[in-house]
C-alpha cells in the first residue's frame, strides 16, 4: 500500500464518517458533516507546515513567536464534490488561495475529461493542497495532479473523504511523490467503480442531485 498514506483515526472524524455513510442522514446534514469533517481532517493535511519566528510584543513583553512561513498555501478543488472539501479547509486557513481543477468522469471509461482549470499563481512557490471527496479509480486524481504539475506545483498534498485501495495504486503509481490524507480506506470499487461501503456519489449528496 502507498507509503504515503496517513488514515486519519480520531474518534470525532470516524463518528461523523459514519453519519455520513447512512443512506437516511439528509442533504443539509450530510453538508454540513462534510464541513465539520474537512476542518478535522485539515488538521493532519496542514500538520508539517514549514514554520518560521516573528518578533512580536504581547500585553507583557516582547518574544519571538511561530508564524507560519513562505507563500500563503494554494487549496485546489477538484469539481464539483472537491468544493465541500473546500469550504471546511478554507475557514481554517482563511488566507490560503484558491484554484478549481473542472474534470468529470466518463461513465463508459472511467476516464476524467477536463473542462476547466484555474490555479493561483506562484505555483511552485507553494504548498499545494488539492481536494476532493472519493479517491476512486485514482484516474481523475491523478490526472488533476497532472495539471497541477504543469502549472509549476512541487509540493503537492492529496485531502480525500474516503479512498479504494485501487485509488491509492494509481495514484502511487503516477504521482508516489504526493501525500494522501483520508478519514478511511474502503474495501473496494464495484464493477461502475464506486467505492465500497462508500457513501454513495458525495456531489449528488452534497448538492441534493439525485
Amino acid at each position: 500500500m502507498h507509503e504515503n498514506l496517513t488514515i486519519v483515526d480520531h474518534p470525532l472524524v470516524q463518528h461523523k464518517l459514519t453519519l455520513m455513510r447512512e443512506k437516511t442522514t439528509s442533504t443539509a446534514v450530510f453538508r454540513q458533516l462534510l464541513h465539520e469533517i474537512s476542518m478535522l481532517l485539515a488538521y493532519e493535511v496542514t500538520r508539517d507546515l514549514p514554520m518560521t519566528a516573528k518578533s512580536i510584543e504581547t500585553p507583557l513583553t516582547q518574544m519571538d513567536a511561530p508564524v507560519l512561513e513562505g507563500k500563503k498555501l494554494a487549496l485546489v478543488s477538484i469539481l464539483r464534490a472537491g468544493n465541500g472539501l473546500l469550504n471546511g479547509v478554507l475557514e481554517l486557513i482563511p488566507s490560503a488561495r484558491v484554484g478549481f481543477v473542472g474534470l468529470y468522469r466518463d461513465e463508459k471509461t472511467l476516464q476524467p475529461v477536463q473542462y476547466y482549470f484555474k490555479v493561483p499563481e506562484e505555483m511552485e512557490n507553494r504548498r499545494v493542497i488539492a481536494v476532493d471527496p472519493m479517491l476512486a479509480t485514482g484516474n481523475s486524481s491523478a490526472a488533476a495532479i497532472d495539471l497541477l504539475k504543469g502549472a509549476g506545483a512541487r509540493d503537492i498534498r492529496f485531502l480525500c473523504l474516503l479512498a479504494a485501495p485501487e485509488g491509492v495504486r494509481r495514484m502511487a503509481e503516477a504521482h508516489p511523490d504526493v501525500p494522501i490524507v483520508t478519514a478511511a480506506l474502503d474495501e473496494r470499487l464495484n464493477d461502475v467503480g464506486y467505492i465500497l461501503p462508500g457513501l454513495g456519489d458525495a456531489g449528488d449528496r452534497m448538492f441534493g442531485t439525485k
